[in-house]
């Protein structure tokens, strides 16, 4: 990690587009008021499916933000919630003004996939089945040229937004985007900072974009056993913690923060929600599906990240865990809380608000800093919902059901991906 003598972060603009809200407040009003987002899959025909739930984004149009609809409308779905979380989180900020060298000024993405186009991919196969059951190669590919459209191709990729973003705001400096599974947008953060820290810019807009609620997203996640099949009860599938969790449930959306050197920020007399005060990043090593059953890589990495702060565990007021639902992530992600809090483990609170919003994916790490910052804001720690039957493996304290007002200074942030990355980054009330 870099010296904690480096340059100082902050946090100056917040933006989300999520199945909560679409924009920041409407999204903590709903946190506040243990709300569910979840409810059934409407983005295509998931009748025949094991999970008929997610937590999707509804009534929210990319022209809200005075695009031009016929220059956007191939655009990915993912492309158009960072296009809406960025563009609050700049207003919000005021940065633009203050942004003389446009080399200074990088975006940093930990963006998923945008539209798959199944229809297209199932006429192509369709048109390509010979009578005698075989795949005519030559067939596919010429329905392939006069069916695919090019541009939509294109916007599929991972890379399509952290483009879209620099040139909606003239971004020249950095310009990277991870896809590091659930952990990426926490990642861009980390990296993020870590630019700003080490000089090689003033101001970046970090974050995350992602919707896999289609056909191929739901069948690969069903085919790991990973989804919650609870689809009776919509707002209760997603259960972090609670010893009836069966999965989780699958969400959408962006949201985005804007970076700033503390002198840069100073300087112009920005708001500051928050800083970012430490970073760890490690692996597990061990499994693509399957995090360490001791937790090794969530443990150094909660360590990493509170002494890259320069404090110790006891400092950490709250914890909003990664908290899927699902029964391992969970109780492992509670064995390492206990390994790195030690006595004070069962006095530390610790939510997920995925059990609200869903699991956005590579979206979910930055939404849940944003959450973090909130409840440094407002002295209010958000709550893990549908919390009923205590898990003898998870006993910690989850802020059950209701949201609660507490000291909260120092906040962690956990975000734990299919791979075996681990990313945890410490926020803290600006001083």
């Amino acid at each position: 990690m870099i010296s904690r003598t480096k340059r100082r972060v902050v946090v100056t603009g917040m933006g989300v587009i999520n199945p909560l809200g679409h924009d920041v407040e409407t999204m903590w009003d709903k946190l506040k008021q243990s709300a569910s987002g979840v409810g059934e899959i409407t983005l295509f025909d998931a009748s025949r499916f094991p999970t008929k739930i997610a937590a999707e984004i509804r009534n929210w149009d990319v022209t809200s933000i005075g695009v031009d609809p016929e220059v956007w409308k191939f655009r990915g779905r993912h492309t158009k919630f960072a296009a809406g979380a960025a563009y609050q989180a700049i207003q919000d900020s005021g940065v633009l003004a203050s942004i003389s060298d446009p080399m200074r000024f990088g975006v940093y993405l930990g963006s998923g996939e945008g539209n798959q186009d199944f229809h297209t991919f199932a006429t192509m196969i369709a048109a390509s089945i010979t009578p005698e059951g075989t795949l005519d190669l030559s067939r596919y590919v010429e329905t392939g040229v006069r069916t695919v459209n090019p541009i939509q191709e294109l916007e599929q990729e991972p890379n399509m937004p952290v483009g879209h973003l620099a040139a909606m705001f003239n971004a020249q400096g950095p310009n990277v985007n991870c896809l590091t599974a659930c952990a990426a947008s926490s990642q861009a953060i980390g990296e993020a900072t870590e630019i700003i820290r080490s000089d090689q810019a003033d101001v970046m807009l970090a974050g995350g974009t992602h919707s896999m609620i289609h056909p191929f997203g739901i069948t690969g996640f069903n085919l790991l056993t990973a989804l919650s099949t609870n689809n009776s009860e919509p707002t209760k599938a997603s259960r972090p913690f609670d010893r009836l969790r069966d999965g989780f449930v699958i969400g959408e959306g962006s949201g985005m923060v804007v970076l700033e050197e503390l002198e840069h920020a100073l300087a112009r007399g920005a708001k500051i929600y928050g800083e970012i005060a430490g970073y760890g990043s490690t692996a597990d090593a061990y499994r693509i599906t399957d995090i360490h059953p001791e937790g090794r890589g969530a443990i150094a990495c909660m360590k990493m990240a509170i002494a890259d702060a320069g404090l110790e565990p006891s400092d950490i007021d709250y914890v909003n865990a990664h908290g899927t639902s699902t029964t391992v992530n969970d109780k492992v992600e509670s064995r390492a809380c206990r390994e790195v809090f030690g006595a004070r483990a069962a006095q530390t609170p610790v939510s997920s608000t995925k059990s609200m919003m869903g699991h956005l994916i590579a979206a979910a790490g930055v939404t849940e800093t944003i959450v973090c910052l909130l409840a440094i804001r407002d002295r209010i720690l958000p709550p893990t919902i549908n919390y009923e039957n205590p898990d003898p493996l998870c006993d910690l304290d989850y802020v059950p059901n209701v949201a609660r007002a507490a000291k909260c200074d120092v906040a962690l942030s956990n975000s734990f991906g299919f791979g075996g990355q681990n990313i945890s980054l410490v926020v803290k009330r600006f001083s």
